[in-house]
């Protein structure tokens, strides 16, 4: 991934250089007080979202590293939407 940054609420953005996938452990989220606190967002080619995938707190963070590996090592990733 490309750029990451840490804001004062500890949340940790991360987007690839093209800006079209962003992982984000979003803690002091409000999304994080409904169950979301990791998110992946994929736009497509024209901009508009993709798809995207939340996880809650349960899952520890080598699922979701497991996640993200298995997406980056699929040959599928380079269908048209992402």
């Amino acid at each position: 991934m490309g750029r990451r940054l840490r804001n004062p609420d500890c949340n940790v953005p991360c987007s690839s250089p093209d800006q079209r996938v962003y992982v984000g452990f979003l803690r002091e989220s409000p999304a994080a007080a409904c169950g979301g606190l990791w998110h992946i967002h994929v736009k497509g080619k024209n901009g508009t979202t993709g798809w995207h995938q939340s996880f809650g707190p349960d899952p520890p963070a080598q699922v979701v590293a497991g996640f993200l590996a298995a997406l980056l090592s699929s040959s599928s990733r380079h269908c048209p939407c992402i």
